[in-house]
């Protein structure tokens, strides 16, 4: 009597390794999707925070005066040598990166939010300004701005 080599997986094992996959999926990709843009948002809100301390210490060396809206957040990373030309500048940041959407962080001074100081926000991930997205000094949670 001759014994039979298996060959291969039968269907019914075939059908039961996908089932078991597509349940496996169903669990993880909705916990995964959506973690790059909270990722993002994260790290928007850490950039903003870090602008606000080097935006304030400028002030505190300036006799609270903040760069103007012309002068915009390039003040901290190169002098400004359009009026008011701080008297007290130094280097406060090496450089005024993008946000995770590859576009510019917005300054405005005074501002719309704050009108005794001024607004810094990322356009967030819609790249729109002026929309729900937006992400702001004005909703970071720990903000204590007038």
């Amino acid at each position: 009597m001759r014994k039979r080599k298996n060959a291969g997986f039968t269907l019914v094992e075939l059908i039961l390794v996908l089932i078991i996959l597509s349940v496996l999926a169903a669990i993880v990709v909705p916990n995964v999707v959506g973690r790059g843009k909270e990722g993002k948002i994260g790290a928007t809100k850490t950039q903003i925070a870090a602008f606000k301390t080097a935006l304030d210490e400028y002030a505190l060396d300036n006799h609270s005066e903040y760069p103007t809206t012309e002068q915009g957040l390039k003040a901290l990373a190169e002098k400004p040598s359009s009026p008011p030309v701080p008297k007290k500048w130094k280097h406060y940041l090496d450089e005024i990166p993008k946000d995770p959407w590859g576009n510019p962080y917005k300054y405005e001074r005074p501002g719309k939010h704050y009108k005794h100081k001024y607004d810094v926000w990322s356009m967030g991930p819609d790249g729109l300004d002026g929309t729900e997205d937006d992400i702001g000094n004005w909703n970071l949670s720990d903000t204590d701005e007038d």
